[in-house]
């Protein structure tokens, strides 16, 4: 299983159009520092990949990876789909950007997602006169093959009921409104946990970590109070549905007694560890944590 990191940034990039933070002014200062909105790219089979989640970066993302370049025919494409983890507009609006899909394209999400994304959003509607979208449902647990009957298969851990706001509304309340992907690969045995935003810490998820070769996972705020501390929020990270990376009620701890490789996404710009000099990147790699990289390929 073949995996490209298209960006490892929370709603807004780094930097936010709006914003002068100290994270944001120092990504301006420094372009290095950059993240585009949290999204990764995984190959079904040869000469077919799948982006998970379609972020307002999509068409930067995707011309700042060869792997998903078009050809050699003019309008010839190896992007074939979405798969999304939530209805959150940082990881739908992307989606829009994809009208010009010759062969159509294929959107993967559970049942509450794929309503929200058609109906909500009026994304079916608004896509229908350009270009034919396939909705599937996204399965739960072992799940099923991604791309045709064989390669890399998906399947879906519920994690919370968290809705966007545009969908507050919903009647729905399920768990699978927010979810983790659970790719493997037959041919080799080894599986991906990806997890861009995490509420709970539940059972069935950690024991998918456990079972999981490379877990990237939720890196959205360092501490709890951090949304609190820089003014922007009158919520905690726990209370905006992200489990902070550091703390009592932190994931570091518990990613650190995992028996694979693990790695932090969706940083907000607040977060220290948007800047490769902080303190805070030495804590990690004491506990055997990374952040992921911008273009970073994994190989599982």
């Amino acid at each position: 299983m073949l995996l490209k990191v298209l960006g490892t940034a929370a709603g807004g990039g780094l930097p936010q159009w709006n914003c002068a933070c100290p994270g944001c002014t120092g990504a301006r200062a420094h372009p290095e520092r950059r993240r585009r909105h949290a999204s990764l790219a995984v190959r079904a089979r040869a000469g077919r990949w799948y982006v998970v989640n379609a972020t307002p970066d999509i068409g930067d993302q995707i011309e700042g990876a060869t792997e998903l370049h078009p050809g050699p025919g003019a309008r010839q494409t190896p992007v074939a789909g979405v798969v999304l983890t939530d209805a959150e507009l940082d990881h739908t609006l992307g989606i829009a950007r994809l009208r010009e899909a010759h062969d159509g394209v294929d959107v993967l999400a559970t049942a509450p997602v794929l309503d929200a994304v058609r109906e909500g959003l009026r994304l079916d509607a608004v896509l229908g006169p350009y270009t034919p979208v396939r909705w599937r449902e996204l399965p739960a647990g072992a799940g099923r093959p991604l791309d045709g009957d064989s390669g890399v298969t998906v399947g879906a851990v519920p994690l919370s009921d968290k809705k966007p706001r545009y969908a507050a509304d919903s009647p729905d309340s399920e768990a699978s409104w927010s979810v983790a992907l659970r790719l493997h690969d037959p041919g080799t045995g080894r599986t991906l946990l990806y997890a861009p935003a995490l509420a709970v810490w539940s059972e069935a998820f950690d024991e998918a970590a456990r079972e999981a070769d490379c877990v990237i996972v939720d890196g959205t705020f360092w501490d709890d109070e951090e949304p609190l501390r820089s003014g922007f929020s009158t919520r905690t990270a726990t209370a905006m549905g992200h489990l902070p990376v550091s703390g009592p009620g932190g994931t570091a701890h518990r990613l650190a007694r995992l028996p694979g490789r693990c790695l932090y996404t969706h940083l907000n710009n607040t977060n220290p560890l948007g800047d490769p000099h902080a303190e805070q990147h030495k804590h990690l790699a004491e506990w055997g944590i990374e952040v992921a990289a911008e273009r970073m390929v994994i190989e599982l």
